[in-house]
Protein backbone atom coordinates (compact mmCIF):
# COMPACT_ATOMS: atom_id res chain seq x y z
CA UNK A 1 0.00 0.00 0.00
CA UNK A 2 3.08 2.23 1.00
CA UNK A 3 4.21 2.15 -3.15
CA UNK A 4 0.93 3.97 -4.54
CA UNK A 5 1.14 6.21 -2.18
CA UNK A 6 4.44 7.07 -2.24
CA UNK A 7 3.60 7.70 -6.16
CA UNK A 8 0.82 9.88 -5.60
CA UNK A 9 2.68 11.92 -3.20
CA UNK A 10 5.92 12.17 -5.93
CA UNK A 11 3.65 13.01 -8.67
CA UNK A 12 2.21 15.88 -6.41
CA UNK A 13 5.21 17.38 -5.97
CA UNK A 14 5.98 16.99 -9.79
CA UNK A 15 2.92 18.97 -10.27
CA UNK A 16 3.76 21.32 -7.53
CA UNK A 17 7.36 22.22 -9.14
CA UNK A 18 5.47 22.10 -12.28
CA UNK A 19 3.41 24.93 -11.15
CA UNK A 20 5.59 26.95 -9.31
CA UNK A 21 8.29 27.37 -12.87
CA UNK A 22 5.17 27.80 -14.89
CA UNK A 23 4.46 30.77 -12.31
CA UNK A 24 7.54 32.08 -11.79
CA UNK A 25 8.07 31.88 -15.40
CA UNK A 26 5.36 34.05 -16.16
CA UNK A 27 5.31 36.36 -13.21
CA UNK A 28 9.34 37.00 -13.53
CA UNK A 29 10.45 39.81 -11.28
CA UNK A 30 13.73 39.39 -11.03
CA UNK A 31 14.64 42.31 -12.79
CA UNK A 32 12.50 44.39 -9.83
CA UNK A 33 9.53 46.29 -10.52
CA UNK A 34 8.47 48.52 -13.47
CA UNK A 35 6.08 51.51 -12.30
CA UNK A 36 3.16 52.82 -14.60
CA UNK A 37 1.92 56.14 -13.15
CA UNK A 38 -1.76 56.32 -14.15
CA UNK A 39 -3.97 59.55 -13.74
CA UNK A 40 -7.53 59.51 -13.85
CA UNK A 41 -10.84 61.81 -13.61
CA UNK A 42 -11.68 61.95 -9.94
CA UNK A 43 -14.71 59.77 -10.81
CA UNK A 44 -13.09 57.23 -11.99
CA UNK A 45 -10.39 57.20 -10.19
CA UNK A 46 -11.59 54.92 -6.58
CA UNK A 47 -12.53 52.26 -9.22
CA UNK A 48 -9.32 52.07 -11.27
CA UNK A 49 -7.52 52.12 -8.11
CA UNK A 50 -9.25 48.75 -7.14
CA UNK A 51 -8.42 47.35 -10.59
CA UNK A 52 -4.92 47.96 -10.00
CA UNK A 53 -4.64 46.39 -7.14
CA UNK A 54 -6.02 43.30 -8.21
CA UNK A 55 -3.95 44.19 -11.38
CA UNK A 56 -0.78 44.30 -8.84
CA UNK A 57 -1.11 41.46 -7.02
CA UNK A 58 -1.40 39.03 -10.04
CA UNK A 59 2.09 40.13 -10.84
CA UNK A 60 2.42 40.71 -14.41
CA UNK A 61 5.44 40.85 -16.07
CA UNK A 62 7.17 42.54 -18.32
CA UNK A 63 11.13 41.74 -19.55
CA UNK A 64 11.53 40.03 -16.13
CA UNK A 65 10.01 42.96 -14.13
CA UNK A 66 6.50 43.47 -12.39
CA UNK A 67 4.28 45.72 -13.57
CA UNK A 68 3.03 48.39 -10.49
CA UNK A 69 0.38 50.36 -11.16
CA UNK A 70 -0.66 53.69 -9.40
CA UNK A 71 -3.56 55.55 -9.92
CA UNK A 72 -3.42 59.17 -9.34
CA UNK A 73 -6.69 61.75 -8.93
CA UNK A 74 -6.57 64.62 -10.77
CA UNK A 75 -9.53 66.77 -12.86
CA UNK A 76 -9.34 65.11 -16.42
CA UNK A 77 -9.35 69.73 -17.86
CA UNK A 78 -6.25 70.14 -15.28
CA UNK A 79 -4.05 67.15 -17.10
CA UNK A 80 -5.32 68.12 -20.75
CA UNK A 81 -3.83 71.60 -20.19
CA UNK A 82 -0.90 70.28 -18.66
CA UNK A 83 -0.37 67.77 -21.53
CA UNK A 84 -0.80 70.71 -23.97
CA UNK A 85 1.74 72.56 -22.06
CA UNK A 86 4.28 69.49 -22.52
CA UNK A 87 3.79 69.56 -18.88
CA UNK A 88 1.98 65.82 -18.37
CA UNK A 89 4.09 63.92 -15.96
CA UNK A 90 1.83 60.42 -16.05
CA UNK A 91 2.10 57.37 -18.64
CA UNK A 92 -1.45 56.73 -18.57
CA UNK A 93 -4.25 58.37 -19.25
CA UNK A 94 -8.32 57.82 -17.95
CA UNK A 95 -9.91 61.19 -18.71
CA UNK A 96 -13.94 61.57 -18.11
CA UNK A 97 -14.62 62.31 -21.93
CA UNK A 98 -12.61 62.54 -25.29
CA UNK A 99 -14.50 65.87 -25.85
CA UNK A 100 -12.05 67.30 -23.90
CA UNK A 101 -9.03 66.31 -26.42
CA UNK A 102 -11.66 67.24 -29.24
CA UNK A 103 -11.61 70.59 -27.90
CA UNK A 104 -7.81 70.55 -27.43
CA UNK A 105 -7.63 69.51 -31.13
CA UNK A 106 -8.37 73.07 -32.53
CA UNK A 107 -5.40 74.40 -30.58
CA UNK A 108 -2.07 75.55 -31.98
CA UNK A 109 0.18 72.02 -31.85
CA UNK A 110 -2.11 69.58 -31.28
CA UNK A 111 -0.53 67.81 -33.98
CA UNK A 112 1.33 66.77 -31.61
CA UNK A 113 -1.15 65.34 -29.17
CA UNK A 114 -1.50 61.67 -28.88
CA UNK A 115 -4.40 59.38 -30.00
CA UNK A 116 -7.23 58.39 -27.90
CA UNK A 117 -7.30 54.37 -27.62
CA UNK A 118 -10.67 53.37 -26.64
CA UNK A 119 -13.44 53.74 -24.39
CA UNK A 120 -12.84 51.88 -21.22
CA UNK A 121 -16.80 52.76 -19.62
CA UNK A 122 -19.68 54.93 -20.08
CA UNK A 123 -21.72 57.50 -18.19
CA UNK A 124 -24.69 59.40 -19.85
CA UNK A 125 -25.47 63.02 -19.14
CA UNK A 126 -28.53 63.79 -17.76
CA UNK A 127 -31.09 65.99 -16.03
CA UNK A 128 -31.23 65.87 -12.23
CA UNK A 129 -33.55 66.68 -9.29
CA UNK A 130 -34.04 65.82 -6.03
CA UNK A 131 -36.13 63.03 -4.80
CA UNK A 132 -38.62 64.91 -3.09
CA UNK A 133 -38.93 67.69 -5.60
CA UNK A 134 -39.04 65.78 -8.53
CA UNK A 135 -43.12 65.28 -8.53
CA UNK A 136 -43.66 69.15 -8.66
CA UNK A 137 -42.01 68.77 -12.12
CA UNK A 138 -44.49 66.60 -13.96
CA UNK A 139 -47.10 69.52 -15.08
CA UNK A 140 -44.38 72.15 -15.55
CA UNK A 141 -41.23 70.50 -16.97
CA UNK A 142 -40.62 67.07 -18.97
CA UNK A 143 -37.23 65.70 -19.14
CA UNK A 144 -35.53 67.85 -22.20
CA UNK A 145 -32.97 69.71 -23.07
CA UNK A 146 -35.45 72.37 -25.16
CA UNK A 147 -37.48 72.65 -21.66
CA UNK A 148 -34.82 73.21 -20.31
CA UNK A 149 -33.57 76.15 -22.68
CA UNK A 150 -36.75 77.37 -22.12
CA UNK A 151 -36.86 77.19 -18.17
CA UNK A 152 -33.18 78.90 -18.23
CA UNK A 153 -34.30 81.29 -21.14
CA UNK A 154 -33.76 84.92 -19.33
CA UNK A 155 -35.79 86.79 -21.65
CA UNK A 156 -38.76 83.94 -21.25
CA UNK A 157 -40.07 86.08 -18.06
CA UNK A 158 -43.55 84.03 -18.18
CA UNK A 159 -42.23 80.31 -19.10
CA UNK A 160 -41.40 77.73 -17.13
CA UNK A 161 -38.62 79.25 -15.06
CA UNK A 162 -40.88 81.16 -12.78
CA UNK A 163 -41.40 77.60 -11.06
CA UNK A 164 -38.23 75.98 -12.29
CA UNK A 165 -34.00 77.31 -11.25
CA UNK A 166 -31.68 75.15 -13.57
CA UNK A 167 -28.25 74.78 -12.71
CA UNK A 168 -25.39 74.23 -14.72
CA UNK A 169 -21.46 72.48 -14.58
CA UNK A 170 -18.64 75.16 -16.24
CA UNK A 171 -18.13 73.43 -19.17
CA UNK A 172 -14.73 74.53 -19.56
CA UNK A 173 -13.68 72.78 -16.28
CA UNK A 174 -16.43 69.71 -16.56
CA UNK A 175 -16.81 67.39 -18.94
CA UNK A 176 -20.21 66.44 -17.92
CA UNK A 177 -20.97 70.29 -18.36
CA UNK A 178 -19.70 70.26 -21.68
CA UNK A 179 -21.84 67.49 -22.71
CA UNK A 180 -25.00 69.02 -21.57
CA UNK A 181 -23.72 72.47 -23.17
CA UNK A 182 -23.58 70.25 -27.01
CA UNK A 183 -26.53 68.13 -26.63
CA UNK A 184 -28.77 71.40 -25.61
CA UNK A 185 -27.14 73.43 -28.46
CA UNK A 186 -27.55 70.85 -31.02
CA UNK A 187 -30.94 69.90 -29.89
CA UNK A 188 -31.84 73.88 -29.90
CA UNK A 189 -30.57 74.55 -33.71
CA UNK A 190 -33.33 71.27 -34.66
CA UNK A 191 -35.66 73.38 -33.03
CA UNK A 192 -34.87 76.37 -33.83
CA UNK A 193 -34.50 77.79 -30.61
CA UNK A 194 -31.13 79.31 -31.31
CA UNK A 195 -32.19 82.87 -29.32
CA UNK A 196 -33.58 80.88 -26.45
CA UNK A 197 -30.58 79.34 -26.50
CA UNK A 198 -28.54 82.58 -26.28
CA UNK A 199 -31.00 83.48 -23.45
CA UNK A 200 -30.19 80.55 -21.58
CA UNK A 201 -26.28 80.36 -21.58
CA UNK A 202 -26.42 83.89 -20.33
CA UNK A 203 -28.40 82.98 -17.58
CA UNK A 204 -26.54 79.81 -16.84
CA UNK A 205 -23.22 81.28 -16.89
CA UNK A 206 -24.73 82.66 -13.06
CA UNK A 207 -25.57 79.58 -12.29
CA UNK A 208 -22.99 76.96 -12.40
CA UNK A 209 -21.55 74.97 -9.72
CA UNK A 210 -17.77 74.43 -9.16
CA UNK A 211 -18.57 70.62 -10.01
CA UNK A 212 -21.04 67.78 -9.93
CA UNK A 213 -20.87 66.75 -6.11
CA UNK A 214 -21.58 70.94 -5.17
CA UNK A 215 -24.26 70.87 -7.96
CA UNK A 216 -26.24 67.47 -6.76
CA UNK A 217 -25.72 68.51 -3.34
CA UNK A 218 -27.54 71.86 -3.78
CA UNK A 219 -30.50 70.22 -5.46
CA UNK A 220 -31.80 68.68 -2.15
CA UNK A 221 -31.61 72.02 -0.61
CA UNK A 222 -34.48 74.65 0.10
CA UNK A 223 -34.16 78.06 -1.22
CA UNK A 224 -37.31 79.90 -2.87
CA UNK A 225 -40.19 78.46 -4.56
CA UNK A 226 -38.44 77.42 -7.37
CA UNK A 227 -37.72 73.37 -8.21
CA UNK A 228 -33.80 73.17 -8.87
CA UNK A 229 -32.83 71.07 -11.61
CA UNK A 230 -29.48 70.50 -12.79
CA UNK A 231 -27.07 68.26 -15.05
CA UNK A 232 -24.75 65.58 -13.93
CA UNK A 233 -23.50 62.39 -15.22
CA UNK A 234 -25.13 59.06 -14.11
CA UNK A 235 -22.46 57.82 -12.17
CA UNK A 236 -22.28 61.11 -10.55
CA UNK A 237 -26.05 60.92 -8.80
CA UNK A 238 -25.37 57.04 -8.18
CA UNK A 239 -22.00 58.29 -6.22
CA UNK A 240 -24.11 61.18 -4.48
CA UNK A 241 -27.06 58.80 -3.69
CA UNK A 242 -24.63 56.08 -2.16
CA UNK A 243 -22.92 58.84 0.17
CA UNK A 244 -26.19 60.83 0.79
CA UNK A 245 -28.99 58.36 1.26
CA UNK A 246 -30.87 60.31 3.20
CA UNK A 247 -31.33 63.28 0.31
CA UNK A 248 -31.27 61.09 -3.05
CA UNK A 249 -31.51 62.72 -6.04
CA UNK A 250 -33.45 60.84 -9.60
CA UNK A 251 -32.03 60.78 -13.15
CA UNK A 252 -34.09 62.78 -15.53
CA UNK A 253 -33.66 61.33 -19.03
CA UNK A 254 -33.98 63.80 -22.13
CA UNK A 255 -36.30 62.53 -24.49
CA UNK A 256 -34.31 63.78 -27.82
CA UNK A 257 -31.84 61.38 -26.22
CA UNK A 258 -28.16 62.30 -24.76
CA UNK A 259 -24.15 62.23 -24.75
CA UNK A 260 -22.37 60.15 -22.43
CA UNK A 261 -19.10 60.10 -21.04
CA UNK A 262 -16.77 57.62 -22.39
CA UNK A 263 -13.73 57.23 -20.23
CA UNK A 264 -10.78 56.97 -22.64
CA UNK A 265 -7.71 55.70 -22.52
CA UNK A 266 -4.52 58.06 -23.54
CA UNK A 267 -0.90 56.45 -23.84
CA UNK A 268 1.42 59.18 -23.35
CA UNK A 269 4.78 57.32 -22.56
CA UNK A 270 7.48 57.33 -24.71
CA UNK A 271 9.61 55.31 -23.36
CA UNK A 272 9.28 51.38 -24.75
CA UNK A 273 9.25 49.03 -21.51
CA UNK A 274 6.18 51.31 -19.76
CA UNK A 275 4.59 51.45 -23.58
CA UNK A 276 4.25 47.40 -23.14
CA UNK A 277 2.72 47.68 -19.17
CA UNK A 278 0.47 49.91 -20.46
CA UNK A 279 -0.62 48.12 -23.14
CA UNK A 280 -1.11 44.73 -20.60
CA UNK A 281 -2.86 47.13 -18.30
CA UNK A 282 -5.04 48.89 -20.85
CA UNK A 283 -6.04 44.93 -22.35
CA UNK A 284 -6.61 44.14 -18.45
CA UNK A 285 -9.60 46.49 -18.01
CA UNK A 286 -11.05 45.05 -20.59
CA UNK A 287 -11.60 41.73 -18.85
CA UNK A 288 -15.05 40.96 -17.22
CA UNK A 289 -13.56 41.26 -13.46
CA UNK A 290 -12.37 44.71 -14.59
CA UNK A 291 -15.64 45.81 -15.96
CA UNK A 292 -17.54 43.85 -13.21
CA UNK A 293 -15.82 46.58 -10.64
CA UNK A 294 -16.67 49.50 -13.05
CA UNK A 295 -20.33 48.64 -13.28
CA UNK A 296 -20.40 48.40 -9.57
CA UNK A 297 -19.11 51.35 -9.63
CA UNK A 298 -22.07 53.09 -10.92
CA UNK A 299 -20.60 53.14 -14.50
CA UNK A 300 -22.01 51.30 -17.68
CA UNK A 301 -20.04 49.16 -19.96
CA UNK A 302 -17.95 51.24 -22.88
CA UNK A 303 -21.36 49.46 -24.70
CA UNK A 304 -23.87 50.70 -22.51
CA UNK A 305 -24.66 47.63 -20.76
CA UNK A 306 -25.16 48.53 -17.07
CA UNK A 307 -25.29 46.47 -13.58
CA UNK A 308 -27.21 46.26 -10.98
CA UNK A 309 -26.21 49.50 -9.33
CA UNK A 310 -28.19 50.85 -12.14
CA UNK A 311 -31.36 49.65 -11.86
CA UNK A 312 -35.16 50.46 -11.71
CA UNK A 313 -35.68 51.06 -7.47
CA UNK A 314 -32.74 52.56 -7.41
CA UNK A 315 -33.79 55.44 -9.82
CA UNK A 316 -32.26 54.65 -12.97
CA UNK A 317 -33.35 53.24 -16.10
CA UNK A 318 -31.12 49.96 -16.78
CA UNK A 319 -31.81 49.93 -20.85
CA UNK A 320 -29.36 52.62 -22.76
CA UNK A 321 -30.43 55.80 -23.24
CA UNK A 322 -30.45 56.98 -27.05
CA UNK A 323 -27.25 58.34 -27.77
CA UNK A 324 -27.02 61.46 -29.75
CA UNK A 325 -24.80 61.89 -32.46
CA UNK A 326 -21.49 62.95 -31.02
CA UNK A 327 -20.34 66.01 -32.16
CA UNK A 328 -16.65 66.15 -34.16
CA UNK A 329 -13.88 68.48 -33.06
CA UNK A 330 -14.80 71.64 -35.26
CA UNK A 331 -18.17 71.60 -33.18
CA UNK A 332 -16.33 71.08 -29.84
CA UNK A 333 -14.01 73.78 -30.51
CA UNK A 334 -16.29 76.21 -31.89
CA UNK A 335 -18.85 75.96 -28.79
CA UNK A 336 -16.03 76.32 -26.15
CA UNK A 337 -15.19 79.75 -28.21
CA UNK A 338 -18.43 80.25 -28.01
CA UNK A 339 -19.11 79.83 -24.21
CA UNK A 340 -15.69 81.71 -24.02
CA UNK A 341 -17.07 84.78 -25.99
CA UNK A 342 -20.67 84.97 -24.50
CA UNK A 343 -19.27 85.25 -21.38
CA UNK A 344 -16.33 88.33 -21.88
CA UNK A 345 -16.48 90.88 -20.12
CA UNK A 346 -19.15 93.92 -21.19
CA UNK A 347 -18.77 97.37 -21.56
CA UNK A 348 -22.02 99.02 -22.52
CA UNK A 349 -23.28 102.20 -22.51
CA UNK A 350 -27.37 103.12 -23.43
CA UNK A 351 -28.69 105.80 -24.83
CA UNK A 352 -32.40 106.25 -24.81
CA UNK A 353 -34.62 108.55 -26.95
CA UNK A 354 -36.66 110.57 -24.26
CA UNK A 355 -38.04 112.63 -27.27
CA UNK A 356 -42.11 114.03 -26.79
CA UNK A 357 -43.33 110.91 -28.53
CA UNK A 358 -42.25 108.38 -26.28
CA UNK A 359 -44.83 109.46 -24.14
CA UNK A 360 -47.63 108.05 -26.38
CA UNK A 361 -49.20 104.70 -25.29
CA UNK A 362 -48.31 101.34 -26.55
CA UNK A 363 -51.53 99.82 -28.07
CA UNK A 364 -52.94 96.93 -25.78
CA UNK A 365 -51.25 98.19 -22.78
CA UNK A 366 -51.43 100.32 -19.69
CA UNK A 367 -48.37 101.94 -20.70
CA UNK A 368 -46.56 104.47 -22.56
CA UNK A 369 -43.60 104.17 -24.67
CA UNK A 370 -41.27 105.27 -22.06
CA UNK A 371 -42.54 103.12 -19.22
CA UNK A 372 -42.56 99.81 -21.35
CA UNK A 373 -38.88 100.13 -23.15
CA UNK A 374 -37.86 101.54 -19.67
CA UNK A 375 -39.71 98.02 -18.00
CA UNK A 376 -38.20 95.99 -21.14
CA UNK A 377 -34.41 98.28 -20.01
CA UNK A 378 -34.50 96.68 -16.52
CA UNK A 379 -35.08 93.62 -18.20
CA UNK A 380 -32.02 93.83 -20.26
CA UNK A 381 -29.83 94.33 -17.44
CA UNK A 382 -30.30 90.58 -16.21
CA UNK A 383 -28.20 89.53 -19.15
CA UNK A 384 -25.28 90.87 -17.41
CA UNK A 385 -23.27 89.60 -15.08
CA UNK A 386 -22.17 91.66 -12.08
CA UNK A 387 -18.32 92.16 -13.78
CA UNK A 388 -19.80 93.98 -16.25
CA UNK A 389 -19.19 97.85 -17.18
CA UNK A 390 -22.72 100.33 -18.17
CA UNK A 391 -24.14 103.12 -17.84
CA UNK A 392 -27.09 105.26 -19.10
CA UNK A 393 -27.49 108.52 -21.21
CA UNK A 394 -30.79 110.36 -21.98
CA UNK A 395 -31.00 111.98 -25.67
CA UNK A 396 -33.86 114.47 -26.86
CA UNK A 397 -32.84 118.28 -27.26
CA UNK A 398 -31.49 120.64 -25.12
CA UNK A 399 -31.53 118.64 -22.22
CA UNK A 400 -28.88 120.85 -20.61
CA UNK A 401 -30.71 124.01 -21.65
CA UNK A 402 -27.40 125.41 -23.89
CA UNK A 403 -28.08 123.05 -27.01
CA UNK A 404 -26.84 120.06 -25.55
CA UNK A 405 -28.74 116.99 -26.73
CA UNK A 406 -27.90 114.43 -24.34
CA UNK A 407 -27.57 114.41 -20.41
CA UNK A 408 -25.28 111.72 -18.91
CA UNK A 409 -27.66 109.90 -15.97
CA UNK A 410 -25.48 107.00 -15.11
CA UNK A 411 -21.48 107.36 -15.96
CA UNK A 412 -19.99 103.79 -17.36
CA UNK A 413 -18.12 101.48 -15.21
CA UNK A 414 -18.85 98.54 -12.93
CA UNK A 415 -22.41 97.43 -12.10
CA UNK A 416 -20.96 96.50 -8.38
CA UNK A 417 -18.95 99.84 -8.45
CA UNK A 418 -20.52 101.68 -5.22
CA UNK A 419 -21.02 105.74 -6.22
CA UNK A 420 -21.89 107.96 -2.91
CA UNK A 421 -23.05 104.96 -0.84
CA UNK A 422 -25.21 103.71 -3.93
CA UNK A 423 -24.67 100.61 -6.47
CA UNK A 424 -24.47 101.37 -10.17
CA UNK A 425 -26.82 98.24 -11.16
CA UNK A 426 -28.85 100.07 -8.36
CA UNK A 427 -28.77 103.64 -9.78
CA UNK A 428 -29.33 102.32 -13.57
CA UNK A 429 -32.40 100.46 -12.34
CA UNK A 430 -33.97 103.85 -10.66
CA UNK A 431 -32.94 105.94 -13.23
CA UNK A 432 -34.79 103.92 -15.60
CA UNK A 433 -37.90 103.81 -13.52
CA UNK A 434 -37.82 107.68 -13.27
CA UNK A 435 -37.00 108.56 -16.63
CA UNK A 436 -39.81 111.10 -18.05
CA UNK A 437 -40.02 112.18 -21.96
CA UNK A 438 -39.61 115.38 -22.65
CA UNK A 439 -42.91 116.96 -23.74
CA UNK A 440 -41.33 119.56 -26.49
CA UNK A 441 -38.01 117.54 -26.91
CA UNK A 442 -37.12 116.30 -30.73
CA UNK A 443 -34.41 113.43 -31.53
CA UNK A 444 -31.18 114.67 -31.48
CA UNK A 445 -29.93 111.59 -32.43
CA UNK A 446 -27.02 112.20 -34.56
CA UNK A 447 -24.94 114.48 -32.11
CA UNK A 448 -25.72 112.26 -29.18
CA UNK A 449 -24.14 109.61 -31.24
CA UNK A 450 -21.03 111.64 -32.31
CA UNK A 451 -20.10 112.16 -28.73
CA UNK A 452 -21.06 108.44 -27.07
CA UNK A 453 -19.25 106.95 -29.50
CA UNK A 454 -16.04 109.06 -29.28
CA UNK A 455 -16.26 109.03 -25.75
CA UNK A 456 -16.28 104.87 -25.19
CA UNK A 457 -13.52 105.02 -28.11
CA UNK A 458 -11.36 106.47 -25.80
CA UNK A 459 -12.22 104.52 -22.58
CA UNK A 460 -12.00 101.22 -25.42
CA UNK A 461 -11.29 98.04 -22.58
CA UNK A 462 -9.56 95.27 -24.79
CA UNK A 463 -10.65 92.37 -22.50
CA UNK A 464 -14.28 93.00 -23.16
CA UNK A 465 -16.88 93.27 -25.61
CA UNK A 466 -17.57 97.35 -26.09
CA UNK A 467 -20.93 98.40 -27.23
CA UNK A 468 -23.32 101.58 -27.91
CA UNK A 469 -27.06 100.51 -27.35
CA UNK A 470 -29.63 102.87 -29.13
CA UNK A 471 -32.88 102.69 -27.96
CA UNK A 472 -35.43 104.83 -29.86
CA UNK A 473 -38.46 105.55 -31.01
CA UNK A 474 -37.93 107.76 -33.96
CA UNK A 475 -37.10 107.70 -37.25
CA UNK A 476 -33.81 108.64 -36.92
CA UNK A 477 -32.18 112.40 -36.72
CA UNK A 478 -35.08 114.96 -35.82
CA UNK A 479 -33.14 118.01 -34.70
CA UNK A 480 -34.41 121.59 -35.38
CA UNK A 481 -31.41 122.90 -35.01
CA UNK A 482 -29.38 120.99 -37.50
CA UNK A 483 -26.13 119.69 -35.78
CA UNK A 484 -24.25 116.68 -37.47
CA UNK A 485 -26.06 115.80 -40.17
CA UNK A 486 -26.63 112.08 -41.36
CA UNK A 487 -23.60 112.16 -44.34
CA UNK A 488 -21.23 113.53 -41.84
CA UNK A 489 -22.26 111.06 -38.80
CA UNK A 490 -21.80 108.11 -41.27
CA UNK A 491 -18.21 109.11 -42.59
CA UNK A 492 -16.74 110.06 -38.73
CA UNK A 493 -18.29 105.85 -37.78
CA UNK A 494 -16.29 104.79 -40.86
CA UNK A 495 -13.26 106.43 -39.99
CA UNK A 496 -12.89 105.95 -36.28
CA UNK A 497 -14.49 102.22 -36.29
CA UNK A 498 -11.53 99.76 -35.88
CA UNK A 499 -11.76 96.38 -36.39
CA UNK A 500 -8.83 95.18 -34.39
CA UNK A 501 -10.25 97.75 -31.21
CA UNK A 502 -14.42 96.35 -32.24
CA UNK A 503 -16.50 99.08 -30.40
CA UNK A 504 -20.31 98.29 -32.55
CA UNK A 505 -23.54 100.02 -32.48
CA UNK A 506 -26.74 98.34 -32.15
CA UNK A 507 -29.44 100.23 -32.34
CA UNK A 508 -33.10 99.24 -31.50
CA UNK A 509 -35.79 101.50 -32.84
CA UNK A 510 -39.83 101.10 -32.56
CA UNK A 511 -42.85 102.72 -33.06
CA UNK A 512 -44.95 103.48 -36.38
CA UNK A 513 -42.19 105.96 -37.78
CA UNK A 514 -39.27 103.40 -36.87
CA UNK A 515 -39.25 102.69 -40.72
CA UNK A 516 -38.61 105.55 -42.06
CA UNK A 517 -35.28 105.76 -40.76
CA UNK A 518 -34.52 102.31 -41.58
CA UNK A 519 -31.82 102.91 -44.41
CA UNK A 520 -30.19 105.56 -42.16
CA UNK A 521 -30.16 103.40 -38.96
CA UNK A 522 -29.22 100.30 -40.57
CA UNK A 523 -25.85 102.67 -42.39
CA UNK A 524 -24.72 103.92 -39.17
CA UNK A 525 -24.89 100.12 -37.11
CA UNK A 526 -23.22 98.49 -39.99
CA UNK A 527 -20.45 101.45 -40.14
CA UNK A 528 -19.26 99.39 -36.73
CA UNK A 529 -19.81 96.39 -37.28
CA UNK A 530 -23.08 96.50 -35.18
CA UNK A 531 -27.02 95.57 -36.42
CA UNK A 532 -30.27 97.60 -36.49
CA UNK A 533 -33.14 96.01 -35.39
CA UNK A 534 -36.50 97.63 -36.49
CA UNK A 535 -39.60 96.35 -33.77
CA UNK A 536 -43.38 95.79 -35.18
CA UNK A 537 -44.29 96.34 -31.59
CA UNK A 538 -42.41 97.67 -28.48
CA UNK A 539 -42.36 94.16 -26.75
CA UNK A 540 -40.30 92.71 -29.64
CA UNK A 541 -37.05 94.50 -28.14
CA UNK A 542 -36.71 91.71 -25.22
CA UNK A 543 -36.10 89.22 -28.55
CA UNK A 544 -33.83 91.83 -29.96
CA UNK A 545 -31.43 92.12 -26.94
CA UNK A 546 -30.87 88.49 -27.40
CA UNK A 547 -29.93 88.90 -30.75
CA UNK A 548 -27.76 91.37 -29.94
CA UNK A 549 -25.94 89.49 -27.47
CA UNK A 550 -25.52 86.41 -30.57
CA UNK A 551 -23.98 89.45 -32.15
CA UNK A 552 -20.83 88.22 -29.09
CA UNK A 553 -20.21 85.58 -30.64
CA UNK A 554 -18.96 86.92 -34.06
CA UNK A 555 -17.72 90.47 -33.48
CA UNK A 556 -15.91 91.97 -35.58
CA UNK A 557 -16.83 89.33 -38.08
CA UNK A 558 -20.44 88.85 -37.68
CA UNK A 559 -20.86 89.84 -41.89
CA UNK A 560 -17.78 88.22 -43.13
Amino acid sequence: MLVPLAGAVALAVLLGVAAFVIFTRDHDCSGGKLPLRVVAAPDIQPALNKIAGNYNKAMHSIDSKCVEVTVAKEAAARTANALAAGKATADFWVADSSLLMESMRGLAGADALPQVEGSIATSPVVLAAAKSAAAKLSGTLQPSWTAMISAANVANVDGPGKKVRVLALDPQKNSAGLAALLAAAGTAREAKQDTELVGALKELSGQLASDPTALLASLTVKSGSRVPIGVASEQAIYTHNTKKPEAPVVALYPKEGTLSLDYPVTILTKDPGVLKAAADFKQDLATEHAQKVLRAAGFRSADGKAGDALSEDKGFIPETPVALDPPDGATVTRMVQTWTRLNLGTRLLTLLDVSGTMALPVPGTNMTRMQAINKIATEGLGLFPPSSDMGLWTFSTHLDGKGKDWKENVSVGPLTESIDGQLRKDMLVKSFSQTQAKATGDTGLNDTVKAAYTQLTKSFQEDKVNTLLILTDGAGNDDPDGGVKNAELLQFLKKTYNPKRPLTILLIAFGPDAKKGKQQMEALAKATGGEAYIAENILQVRDFFLQGMERRLCTPNCDG
